[in-house]
């Protein structure tokens, strides 16, 4: 059980990650990428390849990350002046076209045979007791980061409420809160406890979990840096209606071209632990069904929230594993038929969100960028 859930806190992270980046793109500034597995095709395959010809593993995923963030540079300078529908067709052929190259430049990628044997962070690493301490230790920080996030989330919402509402008390806000509150500590307390017995029993995936979560909580707080400061209020102005922050002397095409290689470069490095967790990487992992798990995460969770998007990631990934778990033991559908009906409950719980809450559940009404 330990070891399953560290999977899923693995896959979880990494697609927060991944998520995260979708969200600077779209959520926070309004450029529709539907090929963001492109950037997480060349964060992985350059890992990879680096790191098998001897580069320290570090510098392969820096290299990974600049390279995904050149190609959201050559993207963006192509596109970024039109109209936003011809973004989506651009990303959405770039990122097809990169997964046929790594199909077929076998002399490159090995084709459909996959690059295997690569080098693994923290694989051939025994810590001692002292070792099993300090990283337990780190998981400890990251739940109390956690805690304090969800906390000031909380808040923030509670205070928000308050300014729309007109309201000191409102009980049914304040049961949702409350609600919210005792799930995400739940969760936080799973993964915290699950996460110290895996590093006392400690494993390769045990450590890749503990990499990935560190990762994910430095992007995390990094980008909540950046979305709070001028930077980022450019980034939402432009969103909204850039014709305003153009009017106010802003260079619009370089702050887009900014968000678009940022976020190509997280997605790069998600790519990097993406191939780390496969432990065989094949040109079918980055099909464009993995660009359309991260919209609906971030969709679910709340476009322009790095927290809703994070929040969507738990959500889809709970929802994978319980459907995977427990639907074939119901004897209801055959083998052929769970993997397209689990496709279609994703696309009904979609649209009844679309329905009742547009913006996602954590996601702001008047922030929202759908359909525009």
């Amino acid at each position: 059980m330990v070891g399953y859930l560290v999977f899923i806190t693995i896959s979880t992270s990494l697609f927060a990650l991944f998520a995260l980046g979708l969200n600077l793109q779209w959520g926070f500034t309004g450029l529709i990428n539907f090929g963001h597995v492109a950037f997480m095709t060349v964060g992985a395959y350059t890992t990879v390849l680096l790191s098998s010809k001897g580069v320290p593993l570090i510098l392969a995923v820096l290299i990974g990350a600049a390279i995904a963030s050149l190609l959201g540079l050559l993207i963006g300078i192509s596109t970024l002046r039109l109209r936003e529908d011809y973004l989506a067709i651009v990303t959405i052929g770039v990122s097809e076209l990169l997964r046929l190259i790594a199909l077929n430049e076998e002399w490159l990628t090995r084709g459909a045979f996959g690059v295997q044997r690569y080098p693994l962070p923290l694989a051939t690493f025994e810590p001692n007791l002292v070792g099993k301490i300090f990283m337990i230790g780190l998981v400890t920080c990251l739940a109390i980061f956690a805690t304090w996030q969800l906390w000031s989330g909380l808040k923030r919402q509670n205070r928000e409420s308050k300014k729309i509402q007109g309201k000191s008390y409102q009980p049914t806000k304040l049961i949702g809160l409350i609600i919210w509150g005792v799930v995400g500590l739940a969760l936080i307390l799973t993964v915290y406890i699950n996460s110290c017995l895996a590093l006392a029993n400690y494993s390769y995936k045990a450590g890749l979990m503990l990499l990935v979560l560190l990762t994910l909580a430095l992007v995390y707080w990094g980008l909540q840096v950046l979305i709070k400061s001028p930077w980022g209020r450019v980034l939402k102005a432009i969103r909204e209606d850039e014709e305003i922050p153009r009017a106010l002397g802003k260079n619009v095409f370089w702050y887009k071209l900014q968000a678009f290689m940022l976020g190509g470069a997280i997605a790069g490095i998600a790519g990097a632990f993406y191939a780390w967790q496969l432990t065989t990487v094949y040109p079918s992992n980055f099909e464009p069904l993995v660009t359309f798990n991260a919209w609906t995460m971030v969709v679910l969770g709340g476009a322009g929230n790095n927290a809703g998007a994070v929040l969507g990631a738990i959500i889809f990934w709970a929802y994978d594993a319980l459907t995977r778990q427990y639907l074939p033991n119901l004897g209801l559908l055959t083998s052929n038929q769970l993997g397209p009906f689990r496709m279609m409950i994703i696309g009904l719980i979609l649209m009844v969100l679309m329905i009742w809450r547009p913006q996602g559940l954590l996601g702001k009404k008047e922030e929202l960028t759908l359909g525009k």
